[in-house]
């Protein structure tokens, strides 16, 4: 089994994601508490896909994400650079066109999409700079970038209670589902890492995407960024 580094080298995500590929939705539904559903449906919500649009669904595992783009009629490209969630997701839905992809080189020509999605994926990228550079090239002027990732806790109270949840019970939870626990455990550290919504929304603007606000979900444990290309 692997455990990714806080350092975030794309074999061991990768080779961590590979392992815990058949279960990855339902852990995701477990340790969330029912929330990832929701979170889903908000993203849907800010994307706004529209029929015959191209969207690009970055880190888009097995395209569970991905599902709502495509039945508003858009034409939706789920992601990834493991291969072993790209299977799974093959086999759940084999019309899709998958595709094989580092998020700091991604495979698609300049001004290719309407809009750019990532959900919970752009913590583990290696080079986060890069990768919103990356989505900005590839993203029609006009077009638009949507961003849900884990973030801070707003009050204080809860903030700590959360922290704790992260650290001592998501592993053990994680545990009774998953095959690979230790991967929770780098989600927990890498969440504990990741900047707060002011600082994602610094490095948007740095990678050139204007019009950057966002929207806390679940009292901020999940934040929703928006921006649109010039």
């Amino acid at each position: 089994m692997t455990r990714a580094s806080l350092e975030k080298q794309p074999h061991e995500v990768a080779s961590m994601f590979d392992d815990v590929a058949a279960n990855y939705d339902l852990t995701n539904d477990v340790i969330s508490l029912g929330q990832a559903r929701r979170w889903r449906k908000e993203v849907a919500r800010a994307v706004d896909a529209r029929p015959a649009q191209k969207i690009l669904d970055l880190a888009a595992g097995t395209a569970t994400s991905s599902q709502p783009f495509a039945r508003a009629g858009a034409y939706v490209v789920p992601c990834d650079f493991s291969i072993g969630m790209l299977r799974v997701g093959k086999e759940r839905h084999p019309w899709m066109p998958f595709t094989a992809g580092d998020g700091t080189r991604l495979p698609f020509k300049d001004e290719t999409f309407d809009a750019v999605t990532i959900s919970f994926g752009l913590r583990n990228i290696q080079d986060t700079d890069q990768a919103l550079r990356e989505l900005y090239r590839v993203t029609k002027p006009g077009g638009r970038i949507v961003i849900c990732e884990f973030s801070q806790p707003t009050w204080a109270p809860f903030r700590r209670v959360y922290t704790e949840y992260l650290m001592r019970a998501l592993p053990p939870v994680a545990r009774t589902v998953c095959s690979n626990p230790d991967a929770y455990v780098y989600l927990a550290e890498s969440i504990r890492a990741w900047p707060d919504q002011a600082g994602l929304a610094g490095l948007l603007q740095k990678a050139g995407w204007s019009r950057v606000g966002w929207r806390d979900l679940t009292g901020g444990v999940v934040a929703l960024h928006r921006g649109v290309r010039a």
